[in-house]
């Protein structure tokens, strides 16, 4: 079965690109030129460069030793938190300032959730020069305000956004209005595997450096390039999609999703997308997301910003539809006792989105010989407050 997407850019029933026609210039003028662009040698020889000596690259693959004696199992952690900006968010946005660049931008717009996407766009901007302006709901600027920090001082415009349920969603609804009100000279770096064709395509194949490092560190390692078990959040889904990539047609490998349940996947309060979403459409793209029996979107929850949004990208939904890929819904309680056990077995702070993968080793039933990785998608700096407060320090 075909896991990526198709030339049209659907994953099975998912996917495509449904957008309103003044947005038609934008997505076709991307969808013509991306891939002759970032499969030259000029293109690679440059993103391969800034990921190296700018990022960081390439991230460690640790053994955690007190977590695997804790789950008798093999546990390894791809190490994304140790990236510049502190998640993985950093290698799509190189990627897309290059792009951008390339077809003669001036303008980059953004938006973001959990803050990771935001300051990695600002960060390549101010990297260079570009103008830059991110959309961020409103409550989402309340509860990551380090972060909305640190895209002032990278020199970025943060656009509060009031609509809806003042998170994700809504902010990326403004940045699309923004970027059909500004066709030629803006680019729209979407920070997730989410959005009409070719962006959940693109950012896959940016954030495709995670599994291509993992293979060859899981050989150094383990003295093979594959794992029992991959695990990973999934709101949107780039930090996923990027640790599967070159695993996705490898049924060796048992692909697992965390998705934030909330308070419960049955409580109203939740995001447990792949669970209980239904096909539609959203943001330009066929795929699940939580609505009502009209086909109004459903608004989400979770304790983590960074997966509170009510679709899920069309490749993750194709995974989960298809059961190439198992979705395990982690509540609020589930992932700060995990993010706490992490923190205490191995002095690594994780950002709240990753404690939902980490929660899964609770789970997934491993056992002692079983190779697992988590991939590790960003460090929990931004989230301390929301720490501080629910564990009661």
């Amino acid at each position: 079965m075909n896991m990526k997407a198709d030339q049209r850019g659907y994953y099975g029933e998912f996917g495509g690109a449904y957008i309103p026609e003044m947005l038609f210039p934008n997505i076709r003028e991307l969808e013509e030129n991306y891939l002759d662009i970032i499969r030259s040698d000029n293109f690679q020889s440059r993103f391969r460069l800034l990921l190296k000596d700018y990022a960081g690259r390439p991230t460690p693959l640790f053994r955690a030793e007190r977590l695997s004696e804790h789950y008798n199992t093999r546990v390894f952690l791809k190490r994304e938190d140790l990236n510049h900006t502190g998640a993985h968010k950093i290698n799509n946005t190189i990627g897309q300032i290059l792009l951008a660049r390339e077809l003669g931008k001036k303008r980059i717009i953004a938006e973001t959730g959990a803050g990771q996407h935001g300051v990695a766009t600002a960060t390549v901007c101010a990297l260079t020069g570009m103008e830059c302006v991110v959309y961020m709901g409103a409550l989402d600027v309340d509860r990551q305000s380090p972060n909305v920090k640190k895209m002032i001082m990278l020199g970025a415009r943060v656009v509060p956004v009031h609509s809806g349920n003042k998170t994700l969603k809504d902010a990326t609804n403004e940045a699309i209005r923004d970027w059909i009100n500004h066709p030629v000279d803006t680019h729209y770096i979407i920070g997730s595997v989410v959005g009409p064709h070719p962006y959940p395509d693109m950012v896959t194949r940016f954030q495709s450096v995670i599994s291509e490092e993992i293979r060859i560190q899981l050989e150094e390692k383990t003295g093979r390039n594959y794992p029992d078990f991959l695990l990973a959040c999934v709101g949107g889904g780039s930090n996923a999609a990027g640790a599967y990539y070159h695993y996705l047609e490898d049924n060796r490998v048992r692909l697992i999703s965390a998705e934030a349940a909330g308070l419960g996947v049955d409580s109203g309060k939740t995001a447990a997308t792949s669970l209980i979403g239904t096909p539609g459409i959203i943001h330009g793209s066929r795929t699940l997301l939580m609505q009502d029996e009209d086909g109004q979107i459903e608004e989400p929850y979770s304790i983590s910003a960074g997966l509170d949004y009510p679709g899920v990208g069309p490749l993750h939904a194709w995974l989960a539809r298809s059961g190439r890929s198992t979705v395990y819904a982690v509540t609020d309680d589930e992932a700060l006792q995990a993010a706490l056990l992490c923190t205490r077995k191995e002095g690594i702070i994780p950002a709240l989105e990753t404690a939902h993968a980490l929660a899964c080793l609770e789970k997934i039933g491993a056992g002692a010989d079983d190779v697992v990785v988590v991939n590790l998608s960003g460090r929990g700096d931004k989230d301390m407050e929301t720490y501080i407060q629910r564990l009661e320090f």
